[in-house]
């Protein structure tokens, strides 16, 4: 998944010239009352602020699209059957570019259709171009993870029993263990919540929450108690040290700085035997699936890691 970073939401795009704007009242209506949240909804500049606030509660996804955009047409579709297959855990927002120049400004919209997300008010890019349907739930599962992990969990009521109507997110029940998964993440316990996802892919191995979550987790947990001064030192003291190479990589992974930790674990991996590089090829596919496969970043990491086998 494109700029997400598994432990912080990364302000990529500015939204505070939309943030304050006093949303339009559609026409009839008085201009204090908030229209109830749906699943999939159109989107303009004037009425971003309610998605703003909704994101507060329940993730957002925005697809950026335009009328004469054929790739738009091939993606949207499947952005929508997804969204609708997760009940109300994510909402689309959708947004024509040539309608709402300030929303395409703001996220910087150079090309469409551009997919990104809204956790907590905060701008999480997901991927730009017309993408695969598995890869659509694989990131979608990933945001998933993010929001969660922010203490952005709810969801909006679809049951069609008038819940809805007060626009207040509900929560979502969880299989048991993500629901301990969750509770050990939020206590600070990511050993316990390894265990929980484990024990949930062993059940289900095609879950893909609980696969995104286990790696999420892994990560939190190994650096949790890492000082980077420190580990920055035992790295550079020791360049062909797989474990001070991988906490320096980790540690850039969990602050957003994926490419220097690709290329740290691939500059080791190219300088050691090849009866030592195993532990490094496997650190790396780890990471991959954390940030997601069709990040760019990952693309070009798996490239050189490719080159550097053959």
């Amino acid at each position: 998944m494109t700029d997400v970073s598994p432990t912080a939401l990364r302000g990529a795009v500015d939204l505070s010239a939309l943030r304050n704007r006093p949303a339009a009242p559609a026409p009839g209506t008085a201009p204090t009352s908030t229209p109830s949240p749906s699943l999939i909804m159109d989107v303009t500049d004037d009425t971003f602020p309610q998605i703003l606030e909704l994101s507060r509660s329940v993730p957002v996804v925005i697809d950026l699209w335009a009328e004469w955009c054929g790739p738009c047409k091939q993606l949207s579709p499947i952005l929508e059957a997804v969204v609708t297959e997760l009940s109300g855990r994510l909402v689309l927002a959708k947004v024509d570019v040539d309608a709402n120049p300030q929303l395409a400004q703001a996220f910087r919209a150079q090309s469409i259709p551009m997919v990104v997300a809204l956790v907590g008010g905060q701008p999480v890019p997901l991927f730009t171009g017309a993408v695969p349907e598995q890869q659509v739930r694989e990131v979608f599962a990933q945001l998933l993870q993010l929001a969660a992990q922010n203490g952005v969990t709810g969801s909006v009521d679809v049951s069609g029993d008038g819940n809805a109507a007060d626009g207040e997110p509900v929560e979502a029940p969880l299989p048991p263990l993500h629901a301990e998964a969750y509770e050990a993440i939020e206590a600070g316990d990511y050993a316990r919540a390894v265990v929980a996802y484990e024990k949930a892919l062993a059940e289900n191995p095609r879950d893909e929450d609980a696969r995104a979550g286990l790696g999420q987790v892994r990560l939190l947990d190994r650096v949790q108690h890492l000082d980077l001064q420190a580990a920055r030192a035992a790295a550079a003291a020791g360049p062909l040290d797989i474990e001070a190479q991988f906490a320096v990589a980790d540690l850039d992974i969990a602050g957003g700085h994926v490419d220097d930790a690709f290329g740290r674990l691939l500059d080791l991996f190219g300088a050691l035997p090849a009866d030592d590089r195993s532990a490094v090829r496997e650190r790396l596919l780890e990471l991959f699936g954390l940030i997601g496969d069709a990040d760019p970043r990952v693309l070009r990491a798996r490239g050189r890691l490719a080159s550097l086998l053959f």
